[in-house]
């Protein structure tokens, strides 16, 4: 039992992506043909997150020409380069399978707004040296 458990641990990644349910993720996605590997880019939205250790897998749901499409990444593959979150969701569920059923505008997500409050004090800093500038230009001038 130990040996599967230190097999699936050297397999996991050390740095997983950081997404959940709900967000519009760009998922690169390596595939070889022959001898070239290339990377394909597959955007859609998060409908389900399944967790079981190294079988971790997500669900990502896009439509294509009017169809829907679905697909189902190994969280911890190798295959997957990077994933990219695009726009923030904001769902109160954990799984999200009633998007099969809508369409058009009922489809639609709302977008999770990140407070400001970490970058309100980031610019505080800047804001708070811009007047004593100006100040100095002011008594420069008089």
């Amino acid at each position: 039992m130990n040996e599967i458990k230190a097999i699936e641990a050297a397999q996991m990644k050390s740095e997983p992506d950081q997404f959940k349910v709900g967000d519009t993720v760009k998922v690169h996605f390596k595939i070889i043909e022959g001898k070239n590997e290339r990377v394909q880019i597959y955007e859609g939205l998060v409908i389900a997150m399944k967790n079981s250790r190294i079988g971790k897998t997500f669900t990502v749901r896009k439509n294509s020409y009017g169809v829907g499409v679905e697909r189902v990444f190994p969280f911890h593959s190798p295959r997957i380069a990077k994933v990219e979150v695009v726009r923030p969701g904001k769902v109160r569920r954990a799984k999200l399978y009633y998007i099969r059923e809508k369409i058009g505008k009922g489809a639609k997500i709302k977008e999770l707004i990140v407070k400001k409050s970490a970058k309100a004090g980031h610019n505080q800093t800047a804001h708070s040296q811009a007047p004593v500038v100006e100040q100095k230009t002011e008594a420069a001038q008089s």
